[in-house]
């Protein structure tokens, strides 16, 4: 065998492994391109504008990222309807397919919670978790039974179940509309979706899982990805198969809007601003010029009003705490002896007590944080009332007011006209009785330049 064609051999096993080594790398590329993009959300804690916003968003940059699947790790107490509807609404118009998952161990999907599990393509929970209660809240201490036929002809009304309000079955007749729609839409359970709003019904996953609540059980992320591979879903009249063989998952983290948001929308940080805010126009009114008070209420004020109007308010509340803010400044401008102040404090403190219309503890002013500011702020108005009553009863000491009473010396003796000598001058002066020239005498008022005097006793 030649040189030569032990070259050539080398060079054609060299070529044959090159083209292999790229052969390897194009199927790892390919292999990478495949891979199904998954995002996971967490919701945990109170649903409120914060964390609506948040969700939100996050299925919106799913959706022009062209996201394969994302998934909303939910553990919930309950929200507000608002923000659960804001929610919901994403989910039902997302083009991206949302997989909803009570986790971890220990979790809970309730009230608002099982809405939003109920709208999205596929339901999950973990072992240990639990979902239901859907009962609004503001009628929550007194659900309604399920309505019941008479049982004969002959029954009258007054044998059957005496109904609520009007406005609470408004309210509780959406609700039931409302989660049997979603229901119906995603193919699942409607009896129970009824039993949870007028019942406030309660499920654990496996119960959940037979009575068709929800699509799977997954203990962990990774199984939960492998039993929705294939799972078929229907986006805008079309069927969607998830190809989940090969996946990669990015959990998306809260930003900085976010936590502004959770801040500011927390009731007592709202709350605590606005009375910040009015603080500090407050002391500003007081003391034109100061400068930073007023800054700093306008500031406060404007964010706190930011945050209520994104919280449930009760308008009557609010009117009173308007009220309550006149009447404090009317009383820094126009002292009354604390009459403007006590009725603005007590005003406040009464619209304080009801400014938001929900039950909801998460969104519920803290009576503590209340009662600090309404002592603070009767403090504040006895410590000025008290400086005009002491201010009041002070002697004056400028002006001829503080002439009354003091002490001069006669120049000459007269009867009824003369002159004195009084605070380092001569004055004329006044007499209803004879003075003696050097007399003592006691000032008891003035008429322009004339001081009326009478002998010192």
């Amino acid at each position: 065998m030649t040189s030569r064609t032990i070259r050539l051999r080398s060079m054609s096993i060299s070529r044959i492994g090159f083209a292999a080594t790229a052969l390897v790398l194009l199927l790892l590329a390919a292999s990478r391109v495949e891979a199904a993009e998954v995002r996971l959300v967490e919701l945990t804690g109170a649903i409120g504008p914060a964390s609506s916003d948040f969700v939100t968003r996050a299925l919106d940059d799913a959706a022009n990222a062209n996201v394969d699947l994302v998934v909303i790790q939910l553990d919930t107490p309950g929200g507000l309807d608002a923000s659960m509807r804001d929610i919901i609404r994403h989910i039902l118009a997302s083009p991206v397919p949302v997989a909803t998952w009570v986790a971890p161990n220990g979790a809970r999907a309730a009230s608002a919670g099982t809405y939003i599990l109920y709208a999205s393509h596929f339901a999950a929970m973990s072992p240990a978790t639990n979902v239901g209660s859907s009962t609004p809240v503001s009628i929550g201490g007194n659900p309604f039974p399920l309505p019941t036929a008479p049982a004969s002809e002959e029954e009258t009304p007054d044998d059957a179940v005496n109904p609520a309000s009007t406005m609470e079955r408004k309210v509780l007749n959406d609700a039931v509309a409302y989660i049997k729609g979603l229901a119906e839409l995603r193919g699942r359970n409607q009896e129970w979706a009824e039993l949870t709003v007028l019942e406030a019904a309660n499920l654990t996953a496996s119960e959940a899982l037979e009575l068709n609540v929800i699509d799977l059980i997954a203990g962990d992320l990774d199984t939960l990805l492998q039993q929705l591979n294939g799972r078929v879903t229907t986006i805008e009249g079309e069927q969607i198969t998830l190809n989940l063989d090969d996946f990669s998952v990015i959990a998306i983290e809260p930003d900085w809007r976010h936590e502004f948001l959770s801040l500011i929308t927390d009731p007592n940080v709202a709350y605590i601003l606005l009375m910040i805010g009015i603080y500090g126009l407050i002391l500003e009114f007081y003391n034109p010029g100061l400068g930073l008070p007023g800054i700093t209420g306008v500031i406060c004020l404007l964010l706190g009003a930011y945050a209520l109007q994104m919280l449930p308010i009760n308008y009557v509340g609010l009117a009173l705490i308007i009220v309550g803010i006149g009447l404090m400044i009317t009383e820094a401008l126009s002292p009354s002896f604390g009459i403007f102040g006590i009725g603005g404090v007590i005003a406040f403190v009464l619209g304080s007590i009801i400014l938001m219309d929900t039950e909801l503890e998460a969104f519920r002013i803290s009576l503590a944080i209340i009662a600090a500011f309404a002592v603070s702020s009767v403090g504040v108005f006895l410590l000025i009332l008290g400086m005009l009553v002491r201010a009041r009863r002070q002697k004056v000491v400028s002006g001829m007011e503080a002439m009354i009473g003091e002490s001069g010396v006669a120049l000459h003796a007269f009867d009824k006209l003369g002159h004195v000598r009084a605070f380092s001058e001569n004055w004329k002066a006044e007499s209803l009785e004879p003075i003696t020239e050097g007399e003592e005498v006691e000032i008891t008022g003035v008429e322009g330049l004339t001081l009326k005097v009478k002998k010192r006793e």
